[in-house]
């Protein structure tokens, strides 16, 4: 740098009048004169003899100034005009150097072909020197350069004034300088990133006489970081939830502004419909816009609308991407960039004016898995720079990862609507068929990412007008959840048929469910949770048991209400442990309410209090059950429940002792003949002389059958509600069964005459015995 301080040695400023304003340390080392003995005294006084005419018009030329001690110094003289506030030439910059052209040095040769811009400025931030690179990036030679101050030569502009800011800060302090900085310059027509180090330049005797500059343009690594923290970004911020239109408006949120002024993303609407695609072929694609986006508000560029469906001929860029399978870069210019601007002007005139200065675009393929979903469209309009081998690069691992995302939503809507749909078959759909309870049910399955769940419930007609309700849950989500709670919602109904008492079903449940897990480890992860009642309209009585399920909730006719207490019990599939079954007597017109966890169970909510919101959403007035169950999840549930919930609301109704006849039966086979004719008085009371012949071979069998097989005491009842049931009990719990009798045997054709004449017979086990019974149909009114 000192031999740079030798070349342009000497700086001084005239006035218009050719007297001496500044003076430099450089012209004091040549002309032996400080500043104090010339500024104020006329440049002629400093020469040893006049220039030569010629120099003076062309302001510049060779002049022998006069040494403080008498000897001539020969210099080069330069005079720049300083330009003033009004534009107006004012004063003059001149500098001097010794005659000649100097024979560059090695290190010279160094500097001025140097692959960074390098300059020197002297302690009051004039140019003293440029390299060829720091004379392209200013757009103008040195020589315009030399002596001028350097606010002059650049814009009024924050970087501009950071630059000259750390320039002073080197020349004040003498201490170096390096920092970063992202500017435009004037000969460059975007801005680039520069890496800058400022260094003091001192004379022999330490002083700080100047201050070098070295910039490196370092926009390539620049813009390889942003692409990075772009990448990191968007693993972060793309596929947040498992929707897909969501999804690709993450993306779009990513690209635009900083990679794209206009983005936009088109999928098939196969992948919206979570179906399998179809083979592609070579006729127009048909696409749907799903998100898009642009710095300009409102996205004026698009030329199709969120929703609509774009076909999009084989030779556009997106056609072709998808088809190709590889990213298509066009640039203004370029046929088929023309092409596919004045189609999207055809297809959407009014965005025509926006899409002026349109010069870049990449259509990028979004595939996951082998499969293409859609393609991911980039435009750039304001952005200067055309888009690039290494943005090609870039949008590929983003348009990778954003597919996988789109890919995985997709699937995640495959598997909740397959669940949906597996669940909504497997649930009870009419709950006709019984008189004992007016019910009204909702499902609601969760919104959350889990996906649905395996939350169920029944309501199974038994014999002797009695009802099952019955609510269970399969921990877990998805479609092993689903599938396991239609394995256990058909092992509860077969079960039921048997007519066990609510804590021995269980205990079968309970050994079903080992055993699955024994040979399916999905059942043994899930495992699963089960609330079983039987309600008896006769009786008016709750029998219950719990197998690790929440308790019912019980509303009296009087406005009471209250959780049953009741044992819990274990989960189903933990095996040796007994439940316990209990009972209630409810009054007719008592509310019943079997429900899931999910409806009092959450990470942000206290059981507790869930339960008690419950309680009195339950008391609430309401129209009808329906609207009841719709009253009761506003009330309890949060906005967004993590959990499925299944709920089942039961109004308890009871049969009077007007549709109920009882006899006790005397074990004596001459006591049947009087046991028939009582049943046939008690249907001519009711009115049901029509079912008199069948119901008298009814009871004659079956009452034949306990006084020759079972034991005492006997009992015959009927029961008259949708159907006529004729019950009839005995002290023996063995049960009776079907066998085809041969052709010259005596007996064994009366179960099968009864199975023939009624619409269904069953048995089932009491405390004291079994209890045979058959229903039929009764006579239209």
């Amino acid at each position: 740098m000192l031999e740079v301080m030798e070349r342009v040695s000497a700086v001084a400023i005239l006035d218009a009048q050719g007297v001496v304003k500044g003076w430099s340390e450089g012209a004091r080392r040549l002309t032996g004169r400080t500043a104090e003995e010339v500024v104020g005294r006329p440049a002629r006084d400093l020469l040893a003899e006049e220039p030569p005419p010629e120099a003076l018009a062309a302001l510049t030329g060779t002049a022998v100034l006069c040494h403080r001690d008498g000897s001539p110094v020969p210099l080069t003289l330069r005079a720049h005009a300083v330009l003033g506030e009004d534009g107006a030439a004012g004063d003059f910059m001149v500098t001097g150097e010794p005659p000649g052209p100097a024979e560059p040095t090695l290190g010279g040769q160094a500097f001025q072909q140097a692959s960074m811009s390098m300059s020197v400025f002297d302690t009051e931030q004039r140019y003293l020197r440029l390299n060829d690179v720091a004379c392209q990036v200013m757009g103008v030679p040195e020589d315009v350069l030399i002596g001028r101050h350097f606010p002059e030569t650049v814009e009024e502009a924050r970087h501009s004034r950071g630059f000259h800011w750390h320039l002073r800060q080197v020349a004040e302090t003498g201490r170096p300088i390096r920092y970063e900085s992202f500017t435009g310059a004037p000969a460059l027509n975007r801005e680039h990133a520069w890496s800058i180090e400022m260094w003091p330049v001192r004379d022999a005797s330490g002083d700080v006489v100047g201050t070098a500059l070295a910039a490196f343009d370092s926009s390539d690594q620049y813009w390889a970081r942003e692409r990075l923290a772009l990448l990191n970004q968007a693993a972060a911020a793309i596929g947040t939830t498992l929707d897909v239109v969501r999804t690709a408006e993450e993306l779009i949120g990513i690209v635009v502004p900083r990679f794209a002024d206009f983005a936009s993303v088109d999928l098939f609407d196969w992948v919206l419909d979570a179906e399998e695609p179809p083979a592609l072929t070579g006729t127009d694609i048909a696409l749907r816009r799903v998100a898009h986006g642009s710095g300009t508000e409102g996205t004026p560029e698009a030329a199709v609308h969120l929703g609509e469906v774009d076909l999009y001929p084989p030779f556009s860029p997106p056609a072709r991407a998808i088809l190709e399978g590889r990213v298509i870069q066009s640039q203004a210019g370029e046929p088929a960039f023309m092409r596919w601007i004045a189609e999207r002007n055809a297809r959407g005139p009014a965005g025509r004016r926006h899409r002026v200065g349109a010069h870049s675009m990449m259509a990028v393929p979004l595939r996951a898995r082998g499969t293409t979903l859609g393609v991911a469209v980039a435009v750039r309009i304001r952005q200067s720079d055309d888009y690039g081998p290494d943005d090609v690069v870039f949008a590929e691992e983003l348009a990778s990862r954003a597919a996988v995302c789109i890919d995985n939503a997709r699937r995640f809507a495959r598997e909740r609507t397959t669940a949906l749909a597996l669940q909504h078959n497997l649930l009870p759909r009419g709950l006709s068929g019984q008189a004992a309870v007016e019910v009204a049910h909702r499902y609601r399955p969760s919104g959350s990412q889990a996906g649905i769940g395996g939350d169920w419930f029944d309501v199974i007609p038994l014999s002797g007008s009695r009802v099952a309700l019955v609510v269970g849950d399969v921990v877990g989500h998805g479609i092993p959840s689903s599938a396991t709670m239609g394995r256990l919602c058909t092992a509860v109904r077969t079960l039921a048929d048997v007519d066990l008492p609510p804590d021995e079903l269980l205990t079968h449940l309970d050994d079903l469910v080992t055993h699955l897990a024994g040979d399916d480890t999905e059942v043994a992860e899930l495992g699963a949770t089960c609330l079983y009642s039987v309600y008896d309209p006769v009786t008016r009585r709750l029998s219950l048991a719990a197998a690790g399920h929440p308790p019912p909730a019980v509303v009296l006719p009087d406005g009471t209400a209250q959780v049953v207490g009741m044992n819990a019990g274990p989960p189903l599939g933990v095996g040796g442990l007994p439940f316990e079954a209990m009972e209630v007597e409810l009054p007719e017109g008592a509310l019943v309410a079997l429900y899931t966890d999910g409806l009092i169970e959450d990470r942000d909510r206290d059981i507790d209090h869930a339960t008690a919101e419950l309680c009195r959403a339950l008391t609430a007035p309401a129209e009808s059950l329906d609207a009841l169950c719709d009253g009761v999840l506003k009330a309890v549930l949060p906005e967004d429940p993590s959990d499925d919930v299944a709920l089942l609301l039961a109004r308890t109704r009871a049969l009077g002792a007007d549709r109920i006849a009882t006899w006790d039966v005397a074990p004596d086979p001459e006591h049947v003949a009087t046991t028939r004719q009582a049943a046939t008085e008690q249907l001519t009371a009711w009115g049901l002389d029509e079912a008199a012949f069948v119901t008298e071979l009814v009871v004659s069998e079956l009452v034949t059958n306990a006084i020759r097989y079972g034991a005492p005491p006997i009992q015959l009842r009927l029961i008259r509600d949708r159907t006529l049931i004729c019950e009839v009990s005995d002290g023996s719990s063995t049960s009776p069964h079907l066998r085809r009798a041969h052709a010259y045997d005596e007996g064994g054709r009366g179960l099968l005459l009864v199975a023939q004449l009624t619409r269904r017979w069953g048995s089932r086990q009491t405390d004291s015995g079994k209890t045979i019974w058959a229903e039929q149909p009764l006579p239209p009114v």
